[in-house]
């Protein structure tokens, strides 16, 4: 009597991976740098590109639909944190308890997945400003994450003399994911081969706080106002004719600044279609 063999199911043998959310990347690191605030970093698709600045949906699949069995997926706008030459990608993540993405994504662990729409846009991006001397980066709260990225891009150095960035928050703890980065080019090996050694000399770091007492208390608008941020940094006023500015932070905040640029500093909102001044990121939510 002849032994048969077993049938194999050809279909099912060749059949690759499915992951198991639509646009999944692996979690590689997570860190919490307050009770409101974590940053965490995630593989990057292998046709992802995108310019320093920019930001791509993320989330999570929301819960099942009890009355379809469903889920769907449950995504915001994140800037991407990480700079454009990163082998992975980084985000910063405010906590809202009973948000409905933050409150799930805030307990994800390495090796969980992570949906991420691989459409990056955005209005933060050098290509969006015209040639200048100076380039201010003005950020309240998580909205120092386009900046993290272009903080480590290369062409900010290549195309301005000095980078100027403004950090405001409620919290001096809320600071420390913006200082460490800023203190942790000065051992950056690799940027300073690249770009230059010492290149993070051209950054001047200006950061305030509006409860907790700090170094410098106040809104970065009324300190503008008041000529004490320009003579704690030892510049001039913004200028048409040397600055260039970016804002990443809460409406009200952007709205101030937009207000004070164009009507006290005569400089005009840019975009990528037609460059100019300033530019402000309207997907950022704080």
């Amino acid at each position: 009597m002849t032994e048969m063999t077993p049938v194999t199911d050809v279909a099912a043998a060749k059949a690759p991976k499915v992951p198991a959310l639509p646009d999944a990347q692996t979690v590689t690191e997570v860190k919490h740098w307050t009770d409101r605030l974590f940053s965490f970093r995630c593989t990057r698709p292998a046709s992802l590109r995108f310019r320093s600045g920019e930001f791509v949906m993320i989330g999570l699949m929301g819960d099942v639909n009890p009355k379809t069995g469903k889920q769907k997926p449950l995504l915001r706008a994140y800037s991407i944190a990480s700079p454009s030459w990163d082998e992975e990608m980084e985000f910063y993540s405010i906590k809202v308890q009973d948000g409905p993405l933050t409150s799930k994504l805030q307990h994800i662990k390495v090796g969980d997945e992570v949906i991420l729409r691989p459409k990056p846009v955005g209005t933060l991006v050098h290509d969006a400003l015209i040639p200048g001397k100076r380039i201010w980066f003005f950020a309240t709260g998580t909205g120092f994450a386009p900046f993290a990225s272009l903080l480590r891009e290369p062409e900010t150095y290549e195309k301005f003399d000095e980078i100027i960035i403004t950090h405001t928050c409620r919290e001096v703890g809320e600071l420390t994911y913006g200082r460490e980065l800023i203190e942790g080019l000065k051992e950056d090996e690799l940027l300073n081969e690249v770009i230059g050694e010492g290149f993070w000399k051209k950054i001047k770091y200006y950061p305030t706080t509006t409860r907790e007492e700090s170094p410098k208390m106040g809104r970065i608008t009324d300190l503008m106002r008041s000529g004490e941020a320009f003579a704690d940094l030892g510049v001039e006023p913004l200028n048409p004719d040397t600055d260039r500015a970016m804002i990443c932070g809460n409406l009200a905040f952007n709205l101030e600044l937009k207000d004070l640029f164009e009507n006290t500093y005569n400089l005009e909102e840019g975009a990528n279609s037609k460059p100019a001044h300033f530019v402000v990121e309207k997907a950022f939510l704080d």
